[in-house]
Order: structure tokens, then sequence, then C-alpha cells
């Protein structure tokens, strides 16, 4: 079996995520028990909009959170790092209004207050600085306007915990192999999931990138939090994009 890549070996997680592109959304539904659809949900929900608002979904994979916010009335931008999963997007949600984008969601090629929201979903612990990829997120927004996030997190300490690590190291991987035939990408998961910053953390990461009115929420015995916060009213508009990498 392939070793798993370390979090944040960027050119070896995309390679990964190219590689299971086509299981992706199957393994999300069994891993979950059929709960992420309700977790995207709620992330939509977290980030208010105007009538029409401009949405941005970084990280967007196949756009299952593109799809759900389409249905909420948005105007969708999908930005991802991974051309399978860009070309699986676009064929699943052929003849809706989603502008793709391919890009590095620490470099992302838009403006300075260019939307009226951002949304990820099991991004930030597959970036190589959550920090930076927090901030450029709050860049991206006007003043006022929602940030939400989905993503892994290490569970606590008690029963709930240990069964939680449990299903990742043990039970995903599993799943991975026999439903993707790659044990490595889903031993990534688990792997990443334990070095990942626990939910208060990456709450508190959050604020200190910029965002206020932080919170957040466990899902699914704490293995999975929901965070949110909103670029301050007083935070000055940057309006030229981010450097390209060299």
């Amino acid at each position: 079996m392939a070793e798993p890549p370390p979090a944040g070996d960027q050119a070896t997680v995309r390679n990964l995520f190219a590689r299971i592109a086509h299981r992706y959304d199957l393994l999300n539904r069994v891993m979950t028990l059929g709960q992420d659809r309700a977790w995207r949900s709620e992330v939509i929900r977290r980030v208010p909009l105007p009538a029409g608002g401009r949405l941005l979904d970084v990280g967007a994979g196949t756009g299952d959170l593109a799809r759900e916010a389409l249905r909420r009335g948005a105007r969708v931008v999908a930005a991802d790092v991974t051309l399978e999963m860009i070309r699986l997007g676009r064929r699943r949600l052929r003849g809706q209004p989603v502008a793709w984008v391919c890009a590095d969601a620490l470099r992302l090629p838009f403006a300075g207050a260019a939307f009226d929201g951002v949304v990820s979903g099991f991004l930030l612990r597959n970036v190589g600085d959550t920090r930076a990829c927090l901030a450029e997120q709050l860049r991206l927004l006007q003043p006022g306007a929602w940030m939400a996030c989905l993503d892994t997190t290490p569970a606590g300490p008690g029963r709930r915990g240990w069964f939680a690590r449990v299903y990742l190291s043990r039970v995903v991987p599993r799943l991975g192999r026999w439903l993707a035939g790659d044990a490595a990408a889903y031993t990534y998961l688990a792997r990443s999931t334990a070095a990942f910053l626990p939910a208060e953390e990456l709450a508190a990461l959050a604020a200190a990138a910029g965002f206020d009115q932080v919170g957040f929420r466990r899902r699914m015995l704490g293995s999975v939090a929901i965070h949110y916060g909103r670029r301050p009213q007083g935070h000055p508009v940057t309006d030229i994009p981010a450097t390209p990498r060299s």
C-alpha cells in the first residue's frame, strides 16, 4: 500500500484528490452516514446573503456546497486546485450558473471585497498555511459579510472521542480501499485530522486572521466542526488580488 502524504504537502495532496475524484462524493456519503448533506446545508445557512449575492466556494471539489447555494439563489463561483474535481463538478452541475475556476486557495485571483460570502468544505486541513488561507478568505469578503467552513477536527477525550478516532483510523481506510481502491488516500484523512487544529484553536486562528463574531459547532462525535466568522464592518478593503506564487 502506498504511504499517505504528509498534511500540507500540496502537490501530493492535489494528486491524491485527483486519484479519488471519481468516488469522492460516494465516499463522503458513506463515511458520514449521509450526514454531510445536512452539514453542507448548515454551512450555507451560516452565510446570510443579499438577494442575488455572490458566493465563493473555495476548495469546491465536485460542487456539493455550490449546489446547495444555488438552491438559495446565490450567484456562485467555485474554485478548486484539482482539475479532475472541477471536470466532475461541471458535469454534475451542467446547465447551472456556476463559474468554475482552477486556483490555489492561498492565492485566489479575485479582487478584494469581491464576494458577499465565502464557504469551504474539507479544505483548511489540506492547505499548507491555515491562517494564510483564512486571511485570503477575509480579503475577498465585503465588510460585514460572513465566512463558514466545514472540516474534520481532532475528536476530544472520552468514549465518544475514542470511537471517532477508531472510526477514522481503522474503518475509513477500509472503506477507501473497498469503494475507491485507494486506502492510502483515506489513511491520509485520519492522519491529517489527528494533526489538525482542535476546534477551539481553529476558532482562535480565525479571530487572529481578522474575523469577528467567530463561533463553531461540533458534529459527528466531535470529529467534524462547522466554523463561521464575519469580516468586521470597519475592516479596510484591499482591492488588489493576492500576488501569484513564483
